[in-house]
């Protein structure tokens, strides 16, 4: 098995910040719709595609299509817009990147701040805050309010590349889990499999989860699967403990996060399905920050046995994000034995 780049390259690319997720939506939908019995989509936007089973029992993998962004909150006198960022962003990581404003039209710009060279010395030895940012399109106002007004959102530019054994590019933060469900769809379409399976593309997770919650509470799922990045801090400096995973290392097996801890029996379950089937995996335990595995652990009406696999991804949240091809394929493996042979684990032991 080989990486699409074509495919993952248009799925990071394609914008969709959190509350505006129709474009990525729709390439998604193109994708899956003939790989599944049926698909539809909530209220809040999320995709539901779901491939039968051979028993009433639910399993629901969740991978979040949005990225982070921002949201237009003004455009001064000069032209210059102010925003609010959606999801968590690092401020010092915002200088000079170019952005597309989503209005009438896309409209390019590029995040701008106070000149190092003007700065006074205080200054310069202070982090950089949001508001300390603008986004400058070199349109008048007048110019530029035909097409934008405060509410539109605003994504990053960036094109995904291979290097080396790396994919590298923007919003791998969460479309490579987004294209890991899509290819474990297309492994599981000539396969039978014990429980129907829900394949959800949620919206709105970086900025709380609440695309899953909704997903999860209307179909209350038997088992879940997250998928999503995680830390990999494996980098000159780093301490052993610091480190989280290792790009290379393998599909991670998440045992907590900051909002969940993994069922136990799941844990063990995905570890002795990898170790079967020679499948890379590696101990994913971070202390902070959270995914839809949350969501769906506790959002169905009984809560559900949960946990996640996990991409090691290098920059997580900043300009450019990287995973290792070896990796995400292992991901891809470990989440399709995982659906197949969900009925043959003994789930009752304590």
């Amino acid at each position: 098995m080989e990486i699409n780049l074509s495919l993952l390259k248009k799925i990071c690319e394609t914008p969709g910040a959190p509350g505006c997720e129709s474009r990525i939506r729709n390439i998604i939908i193109s994708e899956i719709k003939d790989l599944v019995d049926e698909w539809k989509i909530d209220p809040m936007g999320s995709i539901i595609a779901i491939k039968k089973g051979s028993s009433e029992k639910k399993v629901m993998a969740a991978a979040h299509m949005d990225e982070i962004g921002f949201i237009v909150n003004h455009i001064d006198s000069d032209g210059f817009v102010r925003f609010q960022p959606l999801g968590g962003f690092d401020p010092k990581t915002l200088t000079s990147q170019r952005v597309t404003i989503h209005g009438k039209k896309d409209v390019p710009g590029v995040m701008g701040s106070k000149p190092i060279h003007i700065m006074k010395a205080e200054e310069r030895k202070k982090s950089p805050e949001i508001q300390d940012f603008f986004i400058d399109t070199a349109l008048p106002k007048k110019e530029l309010e035909k097409l934008v007004k405060p509410g539109d959102t605003i994504t990053r530019r960036g094109d995904l590349m291979k290097m080396g054994k790396g994919l590298n590019g923007k919003s791998l933060d969460n479309r490579i889990s987004v294209y890991i469900l899509i290819e474990t769809l297309k492994n599981l379409r000539e396969k039978k499999i014990p429980y129907d399976f829900y394949a959800v593309f949620s919206v709105q997770e970086e900025v709380g989860l609440r695309g899953a919650r909704t997903a999860t509470s209307g179909i209350d799922p038997d088992f879940g699967f997250g998928l999503d990045t995680t830390i990999a801090y494996d980098l000159p400096g780093a301490q052993g403990h610091e480190m989280v995973t290792k790009m290379g290392e393998g599909a991670a097996i998440k045992v907590l996060d900051g909002t969940a801890i993994s069922d136990y029996r799941m844990v063990a379950y995905l570890r002795e399905l990898a170790d079967d089937h020679k499948i890379k995996w590696q101990t994913e335990i971070l202390p902070a920050g959270g995914t839809d595995t949350a969501a769906l652990q506790q959002y169905g009406r009984g809560g559900s046995i949960a946990g996640a696999i996990s991409v090691p991804t290098r920059y997580l949240h900043q300009t450019i994000e990287m995973v290792h091809e070896e990796d995400v394929l292992h991901c891809i493996q470990l989440l399709t034995q995982a659906v197949i042979r969900l009925d043959k684990f003994n789930w009752d032991h304590i």
